[in-house]
């Protein structure tokens, strides 16, 4: 080879190399994720999430790409949120509540959606059945059908004196508040007891929420499985605590902040399977195939220092069914 020939030759190699280099390149996936709040007040819940993508051999900022959308409050939003995402074609959507998977469902019936939800998904229309989901949808719920109803028990069960209940959920998901509501005013029929609904979306609504139920002079308060409330934990214990008020939730978060007693599903858990589930659809499971993970364990636990502070004896017999006691 003539050496202008061969200077040649690696001049144009110079150019080819990363031309080619660039073209080699793996294409990274891209997870659009429809939160609520914002992503420092979800952060538990992120991490677990990224612990199940982990399980299924994905990094974030490794080999995929996750577009967050936080609502930061405003669930108007959520339907362009998701309409975006469709837009960018992200492989799949991950939503993790009732107002946002509903959004993503108006949205697509294409893109594979993943959820995680506190109702029951049959009857929030987003899937066939729990075994065999058949659309676009599939993921985790975290709460048993049983389980509204079972909180007031639990409190009636506390407080058998007691006639009139509160019942505190969040409207800007009214999906799941609607069903909530239902099932625990059937059980307060079946008890003979009375429940006040309260309404909470904002900092400012959980204060004024706690006002009203002392001029309603309700005994006691069901605060209902939303992952806003979940972000509020500490929040509603305080409350509780300043007011009084013998309170129960979903979310085990809450009696140990300090709250009277919550009755539910680990949540970190099911964002964790939630990671896994978006993982398998990533690798070309359909979401068709796989089913709904339900609860499989709900814990009773039960804050006795609280219990002190407001007066309250525990029966023994509901001491002995509590997965956990704080002293």
């Amino acid at each position: 080879m003539r050496r202008r020939e061969f200077i040649a030759f690696f001049g144009g190699a110079t150019v080819a190399w990363p031309l080619a280099a660039r073209a080699q390149r793996p294409i990274v996936p891209v997870v659009g994720f429809l939160g609520a709040e914002s992503a420092d007040s979800n952060a538990d819940l992120l991490h677990a999430f990224r612990q199940g993508l982990k399980e299924t051999g994905y990094v974030e900022s490794q080999n995929l790409a996750i577009e967050y959308r936080w609502t930061e409050g405003h669930n108007d939003r959520l339907s362009e949120f998701a309409t975006d995402l469709v837009r960018r074609q992200v492989a799949v959507i991950v939503a993790i509540t009732t107002p946002s998977v509903l959004a993503a469902k108006e949205a697509t019936a294409t893109i594979p959606i993943v959820f995680f939800v506190a109702g029951d998904p049959v009857e929030l229309g987003l899937v066939a059945s729990l075994n065999r989901p058949g659309g676009n949808l599939t993921g985790m719920t975290s709460l048993t059908l049983e389980v509204a109803s079972k909180w007031l028990e639990l409190l009636h069960e506390l407080m058998p004196t007691a006639s009139t209940f509160a019942l505190l959920i969040n409207p800007t998901s009214p999906a799941l508040a609607k069903i909530q509501s239902r099932d625990l005013q059937a059980a307060a029929r079946n008890f003979g007891l009375q429940v006040h609904l309260l309404e909470a979306s904002t900092d400012r609504d959980l204060d004024a929420a706690f006002a009203r139920l002392v001029q309603l002079r309700s005994r006691a308060l069901v605060i209902s499985s939303d992952l806003y409330f979940y972000t509020r934990s500490k929040q509603l214990a305080t409350l509780a605590r300043r007011y009084a008020v013998p309170a129960i939730s979903g979310l085990r978060e809450f009696a140990v902040a300090g709250g009277l007693m919550s009755y539910g599903g680990n949540i970190p858990d099911a964002h964790q399977l939630l990671g896994v589930y978006t993982g398998r659809v990533l690798k070309g499971e359909k979401p068709a195939d796989l089913p709904v993970q339900q609860a499989t364990k709900v814990e009773l636990i039960i804050n006795l220092k609280t219990a002190k502070a407001l007066g309250l004896t525990v029966p023994l017999p509901l001491l002995g069914r509590a997965d956990e006691v704080i002293e």
